[in-house]
């Protein structure tokens, strides 16, 4: 390599020691993970052991509220009912993170943060869907939809009905109609933050709805904004120049 060469290949981080063996880019990396996942998890747990079942409470008044959700499928709540494709897919994920970080270079400080907030987020959701387990009615609506009714099951010693109360105490009981439901017990997702703005009614087609209509985590919101992070961190390495 010539004097030329030298200053450009310094940048590309061909002479720089790879994070796996650098303490700084250790410590950039689990110390936000291991925060972020004691948080998701530690917040979830208040959630359900605190806010009531049947209603919302207020955080931010007119912005943020707090309101329990268990949610059967992916983030904010999309693809319900495919929680073994989910657990396949986060281990997947998982290998992906650390494969990311043991090519990385100590100077990818962003990315090593990204990559932290894509771990806890995946790993708090996965710890959900691997221990809170729920029963869940897949209910028929007369339009030929269906929804998901997430809760425990009380009593299922008829052929006509099954009473389901919430999850995890069994509060709030109600009453289904066998025939109406597919019934069946796996892993869910806690979901307990819930952004309450809603568009003005003068905007087309989305006047009155919310702005974010979905509840999600801590985990969630870690998953989002770490990919966020990775993206706009790969647009700015791959700028002309950069």
């Amino acid at each position: 390599m010539n004097s030329a060469e030298a200053p450009d290949a310094v940048h590309r981080g061909d002479d720089a020691p790879v994070a796996l063996g650098d303490f700084p880019s250790h410590l950039r990396f689990w110390l936000p993970a291991v925060a972020v996942l004691w948080l998701d998890l530690w917040s979830k747990a208040w959630a359900f052991s605190t806010l009531p079942s049947d209603r919302a409470r207020s955080w931010i008044d007119g912005f943020v509220e707090f309101r329990r959700s268990l949610n059967d499928g992916a983030v904010f709540g999309s693809f319900t009912g495919y929680v073994g494709v989910f657990i396949v897919a986060s281990f997947l994920a998982l290998g992906f993170v650390f494969y990311l970080f043991a090519r990385s270079h100590r100077w990818h400080r962003s990315l090593h943060v990204a990559l932290a907030m894509i771990l806890a987020g995946a790993l708090g959701n996965l710890y959900d869907r691997g221990f809170i387990v729920a029963d869940v009615a897949q209910i028929s609506t007369g339009s030929g939809q269906q929804r998901s009714l997430i809760g425990v099951v009380l009593d299922d010693s008829t052929e006509e009905i099954v009473r389901m109360g919430d999850w995890p105490d069994g509060a709030n009981p109600r009453t289904l109609r066998r025939d109406k439901i597919v019934l069946r017990r796996q892993g869910v997702v806690r979901d307990f933050i819930k952004f309450v703005p809603r568009f003005p009614r003068w905007v087309p087609r989305l006047g009155g709805r919310d702005v974010w209509p979905w509840v999600f985590n801590v985990a969630d919101a870690s998953l989002v904004c770490g990919v966020g992070l990775l993206l706009i961190t790969g647009w700015i390495d791959r700028k002309p120049g950069a």
